[in-house]
């Protein structure tokens, strides 16, 4: 599995698909941080909002990458339907920490970070830490939105992208304050929320529970459809 791995990653590389996310990332860190400071809670949470749909986006275009034979034939050299697609989640995960990392450290740079204005207001620290923990529970839903827009799934480039805008959206609207179907998607805008209220352990583990579980419940969808289209 960790040629598998290694040869996904390497492929996706080669063949320049990495530079859209890239670029995608860093424009969307320019926006936030560009037109002035924000306290490191608030802006991170709202930064790892709009990762969730570049992380997404980058797992399609990974999984997208190798060709159909190239994917069956990896099939039979694993000799198992369940290790070719878990290699290629893990790929997807493991490409989206250098854009993490990208999101987390660049607005530093361009000193768009502030600590505490009002007394109330968060530490510094605890920004960040809320920060970080914002950015790496996005990454698991992405990858698993991202794979069941892969063509692998839906058969075609454009139910892909219908798949991949429609999940994304929905993420929003299903996830605002007060919605009654809160539960079909990621926590990702109560994440937002969290983040600009500093770290707080029981907030944390409730969203990072149910970011879990919403995940679970994608890759047990998606491994059922792989298993049928394999």
């Amino acid at each position: 599995m960790t040629a598998l791995i290694r040869m996904r990653l390497v492929g996706y590389l080669r063949t320049g698909r990495v530079v859209a996310p890239l670029l995608a990332c860093l424009v969307v860190i320019f926006m936030l941080y560009g037109g002035g400071r924000s306290q490191a809670g608030e802006a991170y949470g709202v930064s790892a909002l709009i990762m969730f749909a570049v992380l997404a986006w980058q797992t399609k275009l990974l999984l997208d990458a190798e060709p159909d034979v190239q994917r069956r034939l990896a099939l039979v050299a694993v000799g198992s339907a369940r290790g070719e697609w878990a290699a290629g989640l893990l790929a997807a995960a493991l490409a989206a920490l250098p854009l993490i990392a990208v999101a987390m450290v660049t607005p530093w740079a361009l000193s768009g970070i502030q600590g505490p204005v009002r007394p109330d207001d968060p530490s510094l620290w605890s920004g960040v830490a809320v920060g970080v923990w914002a950015h790496l529970i996005v990454v698991a839903p992405a990858v698993a939105l991202g794979a069941l827009a892969s063509r692998a799934v839906t058969r075609t480039f454009g139910f892909g992208v219908a798949a991949l805008v429609t999940g994304a959206v929905l993420s929003l609207v299903l996830g605002l304050r007060g919605s009654p179907m809160w539960w079909l998607v990621p926590p990702m805008m109560s994440i937002t929320r969290r983040s600009a209220d500093g770290f707080a352990m029981a907030g944390v583990a409730t969203l990072s529970l149910q970011a879990a579980l919403w995940t679970t419940a994608a890759v047990i969808g998606y491994a059922r459809i792989r298993r049928v289209r394999a």
